[in-house]
C-alpha cells in the first residue's frame, strides 16, 4: 500500500502548448483568455490547424488537479493522483510525467478511450486561451479510483470541476 500525505482526484488532461498569433485566435473564432470545452473533432482540427501554422511549445500532463498535486510534491509532500486516462500513448505519457514528479498513479486509471488534451495557446501578450477535449475523463468512475492510498493519506483534494459529471461524482462520494 502507498502512503502519502495527499491523495488527489482529477481530470487528466494533456497539455499542449503553442504560441499563437491574435489574427489565429479570431480565425479559429476562439475568444482570447477563455476555456471552451470542444467535441473530438473539433479538437482534432485546431490542433491540425495550429501544427501547420503556429509555433508548438511542448506538452505535459496536466489538469487543475494534477497542477496542484504536481506543486505539493514539488514542495517535498508525498502524494498519489486518481485518474483516468486512454490506453493511448497520451494516456502513457500523462502517468509517466505524473511519475517522473514523483507523483504515485495507478494502472487502474488505466482504461479504453482516448485521452483527453487541451490546447493552449499563448498569444503575444501572455494571454492564454484554452480549448480542452475531456475525452475519457470525462466518465470517470469509481472503478478507475484505487482508493488504498486514501487510507494513508492526510489530505483529500477534489477536483471541483468534477462536479458536472455524474460518474466523478458518484466515485468522489
Amino acid at each position: 500500500m502507498a502512503i502519502v500525505d495527499l491523495f488527489a482526484i482529477g481530470n487528466a488532461l494533456i497539455d499542449q502548448e503553442f504560441k499563437v498569433s491574435d489574427l489565429f485566435l479570431a480565425e479559429q473564432n476562439l475568444q482570447k483568455g477563455t476555456m471552451q470545452l470542444a467535441d473530438g473533432e473539433s479538437q482534432t482540427q485546431l490542433y491540425n490547424n495550429l501544427k501547420a501554422s503556429q509555433n508548438y511549445k511542448g506538452q505535459a500532463s496536466g489538469g487543475s488537479a494534477a497542477n496542484t498535486t504536481v506543486a505539493f510534491s514539488a514542495l517535498g509532500s508525498s502524494a498519489f493522483y486518481a485518474c483516468r486516462v486512454g490506453n493511448d500513448d497520451l494516456g502513457t505519457i500523462y502517468l509517466d510525467g505524473l511519475n517522473e514528479a514523483g507523483i504515485k498513479t495507478s494502472k487502474k486509471s488505466i482504461s479504453e478511450g482516448v485521452t483527453g488534451t487541451c490546447m493552449v495557446l499563448v498569444s503575444e501578450d501572455s494571454e492564454r486561451t484554452m480549448q480542452t477535449y475531456l475525452g475519457i475523463t470525462a466518465e470517470l468512475s469509481d472503478l478507475q479510483m484505487d482508493f488504498e492510498p486514501l487510507k494513508t493519506a492526510q489530505w483529500l483534494y477534489i477536483e471541483g470541476y468534477l462536479s458536472t459529471s455524474d460518474s466523478a461524482r458518484a466515485a468522489v462520494k
